[in-house]
């Protein structure tokens, strides 16, 4: 699992927890809602800028969207 693939897995699950939408994501951290789309997908590879911007806007650490999700450390120990 790639950064990219630990951000969108990170992003989503936060946003669900937060019970955002992607639009209500995208408005508050000024952005494109087919691009929050696509970085939950992994399609997209969010700047540090960008990083910035979701994590303002979901009031967490940004540090938060690039940890690797614990059922993967321990799928790969």
């Amino acid at each position: 699992m790639d950064l990219k693939e630990i951000m969108a897995v990170n992003l989503r699950r936060v946003r669900h927890d937060k019970k955002i939408t992607q639009e209500e994501l995208a408005a508050r951290a000024g952005l494109s809602a087919r691009y929050i789309g696509a970085i939950e997908r992994a399609d997209a590879s969010a700047s540090v800028s960008v990083l910035g911007q979701i994590a303002d806007a979901l009031a967490i650490d940004p540090a938060e969207l690039l940890r690797r999700p614990k059922r993967f450390d321990q799928a790969h120990r």
